[in-house]
C-alpha cells in the first residue's frame, strides 16, 4: 500500500511542477502592465471632462470614444460584427398632464392628488371604488383583501401600517411598503389604485421618470395616484369624516363604495442609446471559445450641475485594467505568442443603474455563452479598502469573489496562478453566502453567472470615498492597482491557454429576494 502511495506521488510530481512553472511569455506580456500607464489612462477616464460618466451623458460617450480609440490603436478587431460598440436603448417618461375627477368635481394637482410617474398613458373611468384598508397582504399574518373582489377594480388604500402589525419582511419588498401594497393589488387583478396620504397639499412632484431599459414591458405596473384624505372623503361619504383617525382605529369598513371616478394621465417618452465597448483578440486553435474580461466604464455623473463624482476607483480603475490587459495580450500576439482562445475585452455602461450593459450583453451575446469559459470582472482595484487600511497585507491583497460558485475548477486555478506569479493575499471573505453586502450580486459578472458562465470578481473593498465626489485619481495606489491587474492577466492567460474549458458543475444559489 505504501509503495502504491509513493508511486502515485512520484507520478504526480511532474504534473505539479509543470503547473507551477512560470510561463516566460506570460511574464513578459504582464510586465507591460505598469503603474505609469495606468495612471496616464485613469487621469483621462476620471477627468473633469468626463463629468462622472453618468449613463447616459456626454461624458460617458467621451469615455467610450477614448476606450474605442485605444482598442483600435492596439490593432484589436471590433467586437460586435464590425463595430466596437454594442448599443442598447434607454427610455425616459415625462408627465404631460394628469387629472382626477370625483363625482363630477375636478380636483387640483398637488393640492388634492399626484400621479405616479410609473403610470402608462390612459384615461380610466370607474363607477365603484373598493376600499381595502391598508392594502396589506402578508401571508397568514394579515390579509386586507379577505372577502374582497378587486379584479378590474379601482382600489383605495391608506398609507402606513396598523399599530398592532409587524411586517414579515423589511425593506423594498416589505408587504407594508408602497411597492408591496401595489403588488398585492396587482396580483389580485386590480386595474388602478389610489393611496391616501396625510401630507397634502404638496410641492409639485417629479414629472419625469429615471432613464430605464424598460421601454417595452412584458407587464404594465399598476396605474396609480396618491390622494389627500379630503379627496378620499368625497368617495367614502360619511365614513370619510375624520378619515385618517378612523382608519387608525380600524373604524372604516373594507367594502365597495359607489362613486364616479375619472383618472387621466398622459406622458411623452424620450429615447436615447448608450453602448458597451467591445474588442476581440482572436485566438489560435481554440478561437471559437472565449474568455471575457469586463469592467464598467460608467459612474454616477454630476450632481446639482457642479459636483462631479469622478469614479476613479469605481470603476475607472477596472476600465483602466481592461485597457492595460488588452495591450498586454496584443503585445503577446504580435510576438507570436497569442492565446489559444479568443479574448473579448468589454467595458460596459449602466452598471450603476442596475447592471444594464452586462445584462444587455448576456441577453444578446455576440459570442456564444456556452462557449465562454469564464468572465473575469474587474470592479474597483485601485484603493485600499476599509478592512485593510491598517493590515500588514494592505499593499498586497485583493478580494476574490465568486470563484467557488459555478465551477469546481476555478478556485484551484486561481490559487495556482497566484502562487506562481503574483503571490498576493486572496481574500474570499465575500464568498460567504450570508455576507450582508452581497457583493456577488452587485457587479456585472452576475449577469454572466445567471447564464451559467463561471466568473471571478476582483475587488478592493469599499473605502471612505466610495460613491463620493472625492473618489479621484490622485488617491489611487497605482503600484497595487498594476499588481492586481497583472493577477487578472495571468488568470486570463491560464484560462485562454488551458486544454479544457472550465467545468460547470456547481449550482448557482440565490438568496431570498434575488
Amino acid at each position: 500500500m505504501i509503495k502504491k502511495i509513493i508511486a502515485c506521488l512520484l507520478l504526480s510530481l511532474p504534473l505539479f511542477s509543470v503547473a507551477q512553472k512560470k510561463d516566460k511569455n506570460a511574464a513578459k506580456a504582464a510586465a507591460t502592465i505598469t503603474a505609469e500607464d495606468m495612471k496616464k489612462h485613469l487621469y483621462i477616464i476620471a477627468s473633469k471632462e468626463m463629468g462622472g460618466r453618468d449613463t447616459p451623458s456626454p461624458g460617458l460617450e467621451k469615455a467610450a470614444n477614448y476606450i474605442e480609440e485605444h482598442f483600435k490603436s492596439l490593432g484589436l478587431a471590433p467586437g460586435n460584427n464590425g463595430s466596437y460598440r454594442q448599443y442598447y436603448s434607454l427610455y425616459k417618461d415625462s408627465m404631460q398632464d394628469a387629472s382626477l375627477v370625483i363625482n363630477g368635481k375636478k380636483l387640483a394637482l398637488n393640492t388634492d392628488f399626484q400621479a405616479m410617474t410609473s403610470n402608462y398613458a390612459a384615461g380610466l373611468r370607474f363607477s365603484e371604488v373598493v376600499f381595502a384598508g391598508y392594502g396589506i397582504s402578508d401571508g397568514d399574518k394579515r390579509n386586507d383583501y379577505k372577502d374582497l373582489n378587486v379584479t378590474g377594480k379601482l382600489v383605495l388604500i391608506a398609507d402606513g401600517i396598523p399599530a398592532d402589525y409587524k411586517p414579515s419582511q423589511q425593506g423594498f419588498s416589505s408587504p407594508s411598503g408602497v411597492t408591496g401594497k401595489m403588488n398585492a393589488a396587482l396580483s389580485r387583478g386590480a386595474s388602478a389604485i389610489m393611496i391616501i396620504y396625510n401630507n397634502f397639499p404638496r410641492r409639485a412632484g417629479t414629472v419625469s421618470s429615471n432613464w430605464s431599459m424598460n421601454g417595452f414591458k412584458a407587464t404594465q405596473s399598476l396605474f396609480g395616484f396618491t390622494i389627500s384624505a379630503d379627496a378620499a372623503a368625497k368617495i367614502l361619504g360619511e365614513d370619510g369624516k375624520t378619515l385618517l383617525e378612523k382608519i387608525k382605529a380600524n373604524a372604516v369598513a373594507s367594502k365597495t363604495y359607489k362613486a364616479e371616478v375619472e383618472l387621466n394621465y398622459s406622458k411623452a417618452t424620450k429615447t436615447t442609446q448608450v453602448s458597451n465597448v467591445l474588442a476581440l483578440l482572436e485566438g489560435t486553435d481554440k478561437k471559437d471559445e472565449y474568455v471575457v474580461i469586463t469592467a464598467h466604464y460608467d459612474h454616477i455623473g454630476t450632481r446639482n450641475d457642479t459636483t462631479i463624482y469622478y469614479g476613479a476607483d469605481d470603476d475607472g480603475s477596472g476600465t483602466t485594467g481592461i485597457l492595460e490587459l488588452a495591450q498586454a495580450f496584443a503585445e503577446a500576439k504580435k510576438a507570436g505568442k497569442g492565446p489559444k482562445r479568443s479574448i473579448l475585452f468589454m467595458t460596459v455602461s449602466g452598471e450603476e443603474k442596475g447592471l444594464w450593459g452586462s445584462r444587455y450583453y448576456a441577453e444578446h451575446p455576440v459570442y456564444p455563452l456556452d462557449k465562454t469559459t469564464v468572465d473575469l470582472n474587474i470592479d474597483m482595484i485601485g484603493r485600499i479598502g476599509n478592512d485593510y487600511r491598517k493590515d500588514k497585507d494592505s499593499a498586497n491583497y485583493v478580494y476574490i469573489i465568486g470563484d467557488d460558485k459555478l465551477s469546481s475548477d476555478l478556485a484551484t486555478i486561481t490559487d495556482q496562478v497566484n502562487s506562481t506569479y503574483s503571490k498576493m493575499k486572496l481574500d474570499r471573505k465575500y464568498n460567504d453566502p450570508n455576507d450582508p453586502n452581497r457583493f456577488y450580486f452587485r457587479s456585472d459578472h452576475y449577469n454572466f453567472a445567471e447564464k451559467g458562465v463561471p466568473i471571478i470578481f476582483y475587488f478592493n473593498g469599499v473605502h471612505p470615498d466610495y460613491h463620493r465626489p472625492t473618489d479621484t485619481p490622485d488617491k489611487i495606489n497605482y503600484p497595487l492597482m498594476a499588481k492586481r491587474a497583472q493577477l487578472v492577466f495571468y488568470t486570463a492567460w491560464e484560462m485562454a491557454n488551458r486544454n479544457d474549458m472550465l467545468k460547470r458543475d456547481l449550482k448557482l444559489e440565490k438568496p431570498k429576494g434575488f
